[in-house]
């Protein structure tokens, strides 16, 4: 998991993190990655105003996407409409829903499956302006497909659960995807042999590094702290590096921040007296305590509360999203993931990386647990990366969770490899949208 060196199961309390990933792709066939736009006929075509985001945000776009950051955040307000329409259709067709996603123009497409109720699925989803697809199966039957392999999956030895990484409904080819580490695993018949990707684990990493506590450090003190930022955990002799994540405000009115689960260093104290600390970061020294975890997940999912301390609340009380001596992004609202969607990662470590969705609502192991209801995307993400945010245009999505490549030094080095294998690095993150259905009265700060 990417971690504060990062760990992908939770850690006993007075045990040290390692960095362990143990997930690679699923359900992405091909990299859905778009190519630059289509020039203007106009002989003398009027140059577009260059969106409000950072220059580094907008290298990254370009660097990773390929589009132009105005098609970037199209793209990103087309797959949250699709995404709309999407929850409708699957309550008012779900016998012939077949799922939604974008093409790699930034096309949004709903698929829908032979019913009774198509013709009047297929003029719902033209007249909401979307392009219709036809295919063999609904929504409903391939979720099925995935709940029939988990079960069929727990009464499998462990010379065949071992070998078998992850599942998730592949949207794209109408299909469920499973991940393996090796071939000819036996599988139940309805998995089609044609989406069964067969990976090598990737590698296992090493322990988390301890951050050296710091004495008097000019200019330490309250500041903008913005999701993405570095900071410390802390219990006992233990310390971890993760980022912060979305700044937020719980039901009772309190200045929070929204990170990963396996960023805590010790689960089981969170909430009491000697509930680990978050700590500011002044380069490479623990500087003073900012907050404290007040509720941490980490098994089906990946996230942390963190109870900001009194002196550091105005720190907390903005929408921010940045890299280290960059100017943010304004957080405008909460966001769903989409497969095809465009999603910017930020992180303290390997700074802002974009990519697409590619996989949603999927099931992967991770260490000695399944992360459930998860999203991956082909994003390159470091140890220290962990907890940061993802968006999609200027929205909030999700929290990094896991990565695929996150004991390499740098991110030019999995990229390289990707470009020629075709194994492109894979993020896998925490919606933020279930952690805050499953905390009424949580929400994210936006402007």
């Amino acid at each position: 998991m990417l971690l504060p060196r990062m760990r992908a199961s939770m850690p006993a309390a007075g045990r040290r993190p390692r960095s362990l990933v143990r997930t690679a792709a699923i359900a992405a066939t091909a990299v859905l990655v778009a190519g630059p736009l289509a020039a203007s006929a106009h002989a003398e075509p009027e140059t577009p105003a260059t969106p409000n985001l950072p220059a580094e945000l907008i290298n990254a776009i370009s660097r990773d996407l390929k589009i132009s950051p105005q098609d970037y955040l199209n793209r990103a307000d087309v797959a949250q409409k699709v995404a709309s329409f999407a929850t409708t259709a699957q309550r008012q067709f779900p016998d012939v829903f077949g799922g939604a996603w974008l093409d790699e123009t930034g096309k949004a497409i709903v698929a829908i499956a032979p019913g009774d109720a198509h013709e009047q699925a297929r003029k719902a989803v033209q007249d909401a302006g979307f392009t219709a697809k036809d295919v063999a199966k609904s929504e409903t039957t391939l979720r099925g497909e995935k709940n029939a392999f988990q079960q069929w999956l727990k009464d499998q030895p462990e010379s065949v659960s071992k070998s078998i990484r992850g599942v998730a409904v592949d949207t794209l080819n109408n299909s469920i995807a499973v991940r393996v580490d090796k071939a000819d695993i036996p599988l139940p018949g309805f998995v089609d042999p044609a989406r069964v990707i067969v990976m090598a684990a990737p590698p296992v990493g090493g322990e988390g590094q301890d951050v050296p506590k710091a004495a008097e450090i000019a200019g330490a003190g309250p500041r903008a702290m913005a999701a993405g930022d570095a900071f410390a955990s802390v219990a006992g002799r233990m310390s971890l590096r993760c980022s912060l994540g979305f700044n937020g405000v719980d039901g009772n009115g309190n200045v929070v921040n929204i990170t990963a689960g396996h960023c805590n260093p010790n689960i089981p104290a969170t909430g009491g007296a000697n509930s680990p600390g978050v700590f500011q970061l002044v380069g490479e020294s623990m500087g003073p305590q900012m907050g404290s975890f007040q509720k941490s997940v980490l098994g089906n999912q990946d996230y942390s509360i963190v109870g900001i301390n009194d002196q550091f609340r105005d720190s907390f009380s903005n929408p921010l999203v940045s890299v280290p001596n960059a100017a943010p992004i304004t957080v405008t609202g909460v966001a769903v993931p989409v497969v095809g969607a465009p999603v910017c990662k930020s992180g303290a470590r390997a700074g802002f990386s974009c990519g697409v969705v590619n996989a949603v609502d999927q099931t992967v192991q991770v260490g000695d647990r399944l992360l459930t209801q998860s999203f991956s995307s082909n994003i390159c993400a470091l140890p220290g990366d962990s907890g940061g945010p993802l968006v999609t245009g200027t929205l909030a999505l999700g929290i990094s969770s896991a990565s695929s490549v996150a004991d390499y030094p740098i991110c030019e080095i999995p990229n390289l490899i990707g470009l020629i294998t075709g194994n492109t690095p894979q993020l896998f993150a925490q919606p933020i949208s279930t952690v805050l259905s499953d905390n009424p009265g949580l929400r994210v700060r936006t402007s």
